[in-house]
């Protein structure tokens, strides 16, 4: 609402970024999650006036703020991207618009006011300045995304009665902080009248979630003071831990054949104690399958005393229930619920429940399916860059496919290439050579508007025994620097697992978080993968290295459609041929570029070429 007075377009310096040796992090362009979601509703009438006291922690399980409190839908609301929160969930500002894409896709250095967050209404004429109306909150800079930097900035603004906004509260871009409580008066006359409204706004240097702010428990009641800062709730925070003990999925099949090894030999969700002096509370825990609502456990409820300030994880011991099933690639959804109680009488209930899901589906993970930023390799010009993950299987398996969630990246790298390799041994320090099972190559990143990952299905399925195999990626030598723009879990520990080449040896990545790579085992349903055609067209380009024109020979009688693209994924050369004609290169750069033909319709497998 505020963003249609405030337009700004300003260069700023690139920054932000994060450097590894080689390894690279980035901020996300994209957020998947926004894509697919809708607002959350509740069902009371969005013209009622909303009344003192009002209170919102978001901890709905919803992707967007609750529309009978907030009249947009810019933020993103969570619980992955801050660090401690003061109750499960947050409001993050980023500069990716509602539908999870930049503001401006064409230009990532502009300064621009970006998310808002905006009150529904509230009638406060009946209230005067001696009611002491204040406004709190809770804001941190960064959280799991990146800094915003000085020129940025988060601001609140409040509604005068002449329906004018006027900024009452901002802060500048820095690194990551604690949360910080901020406490703002409501008592000017110009405010308490019958449509007052309050937002918050961020100002955001690059059109990605760089220039992350979280912002949480939110005030608004009468007979406050500057002083009145005290957090009296007992609440659940970060999300709990997972069933298994390192996977955060995997097939049933895989699990079964040995549960006491991936199993977690405990489970814990973690309780803040807002209060100034000791509470003590009780909690409980119920799991069952979500979707045959099968009851597995109930525990609890147990008493603890939690001291002032401090945060509380209990441990409790895993259960051991399985489901029974004739199907192997059945799949299935344990879900976990945490129940707290204060004993105080004056805690707030909003907060005390929170819910886990542990997926038992076709595929492995590290990850747990959000990404908080990008991963990348910073490339030699001549040589390859490869990412391995090390994964296990428990029985013999067949490697089906990968899914694989893309970081967005300026300009995108839709047109790129690479292969994704299946080994059974990697070379660890140049030592010995690796072990490859199975590589499939002409392979593209894509980006899907209303889900995360892009599942490619292999052309051979891979049989694979149980045991250790590794799954990654291979960007081909002189290809452009900033290679492919992979998810990154940052909430998750994966670089255990992780490994990347670009000088020629395999070294263990220093990068914390987990890739976001998925093997697929089992029954699969590919994206719509622009990828090695199914249908079989034989051609040819020589000579092949080439100095001055390239011969492009097939087995049609029609014209062709001729495609020649640089590492980059750039259109270097266009055309229309017959067959057995040559195409003139001589004015190319030296290097490395694919070559594709469109025939009757039919886009041919691209092939190599080398430039001299």
């Amino acid at each position: 609402m505020i963003k249609k007075l405030l337009i700004l377009s300003l260069s700023v310096l690139l920054g932000g970024y994060t450097s590894h040796a080689q390894e690279r992090v980035g901020p996300l362009m994209y957020n998947g999650l926004l894509q697919q979601a809708q607002p959350a509703k509740t069902g009371h009438a969005k013209t009622t006036a909303l009344t003192l006291p009002f209170f919102e922690d978001f901890t709905i399980y919803a992707t967007f703020p609750d529309d009978t409190k907030w009249t947009d839908r810019n933020v993103y609301i969570n619980n992955t991207m801050a660090v401690n929160p003061i109750s499960r969930g947050v409001a993050t500002f980023d500069g990716l618009n509602s539908n999870g894409l930049p503001y401006d896709p064409n230009v990532n250095t502009a300064l621009v006011y970006a998310d808002s967050l905006t009150s529904r209404p509230f009638d406060l004429s009946g209230y005067t300045p001696d009611d002491s109306i204040y406004l709190s909150f809770f804001y941190q800079p960064q959280g799991n995304g990146f800094y915003p930097e000085g020129q940025d900035s988060l601001m609140l603004y409040f509604k005068k009665s002449n329906d004018a906004w006027i900024k009452v509260w901002a802060k500048e871009g820095l690194k990551l902080d604690s949360f910080r409580q901020v406490m703002v008066a409501v008592k000017d006359t110009v405010y308490l009248h019958s449509t007052f409204q309050f937002c918050f706004l961020n100002k955001a240097s690059m059109n990605t979630n760089d220039d992350v702010w979280n912002v949480d428990y939110i005030r608004l009641a009468a007979g406050r003071n500057m002083n009145d800062t005290l957090v009296d709730d007992v609440a659940f925070t970060v999300q709990p831990s997972f069933y298994l003990n390192d996977y955060t999925s995997m097939p049933y099949r895989q699990f079964k054949a040995d549960p006491d090894k991936e199993r977690a030999t405990q489970h814990s969700a973690t309780i803040r104690n807002g209060y100034t002096g000791d509470q003590s509370v009780n909690y409980s825990f119920k799991s069952r399958e979500k979707f045959s609502n099968t009851p597995f456990v109930t525990d609890g409820p147990f008493s603890a005393l939690i001291a002032a300030k401090q945060s509380y994880t209990p441990s409790m011991a895993a259960y051991n229930n399985m489901m029974t099933t004739s199907d192997p690639y059945a799949n299935f959804t344990y879900e976990d619920t945490y129940y707290l109680e204060s004993l105080s009488g004056t805690d707030r209930r909003e907060n005390d429940t929170i819910v886990k899901e542990q997926l038992f589906y076709n595929y492995l993970a590290y990850d747990d399916g959000t990404a908080e930023r990008s991963y990348y390799l910073n490339l030699f010009p001549t040589l390859p860059g490869k990412t391995a993950i090390e994964f296990h299987l428990n029985e013999p398996d067949t490697l089906s496919g990968v899914s694989i969630y893309f970081g967005r990246q300026v300009p995108m790298g839709s047109n790129k290439y690479f292969s994704v390799a299946i080994y059974k041994e990697i070379a660890m320090s140049g030592s010995g050579s690796d072990q490859l099972v199975y590589q499939e190559d002409f392979l593209q990143p894509a980006y899907l508007r209303n889900d995360f990952y892009w599942t490619y299905k292999f052309e051979n399925p891979v049989p694979l025994p149980a045991g250790t195999f590794y799954m990654g990626t291979i960007q081909p030598a002189l290809s452009n620097s900033d290679s492919l723009y992979i998810g990154l879990d940052v909430n998750r520990q994966g670089s255990n697992h992780a490994f990347y080449n670009v000088v020629g040896y395999w070294q263990p990545s220093t990068v914390d978080g987990a890739l976001m790579i998925r093997p697929v085992l089992g029954p699969i349903i590919p994206s719509n993968v622009p990828k090695v055609p199914e249908k079989h067209m034989v051609w040819s380009v020589t000579p092949n290295p080439a100095t001055d024109r390239i011969q492009l020979s097939y087995d049609s009688y029609k014209h062709a459609s001729y495609e020649l693209v640089d590492m980059q994924g750039r259109t270097i050369l266009k055309g229309t041929i017959e067959n057995k004609q040559y195409v003139d290169i001589q004015d190319l750069v030296p290097g490395m570029y694919f070559v594709r033909l469109t025939v009757d319709g039919f886009v041919s497998t691209p092939q190599k070429i080398v430039k001299h």
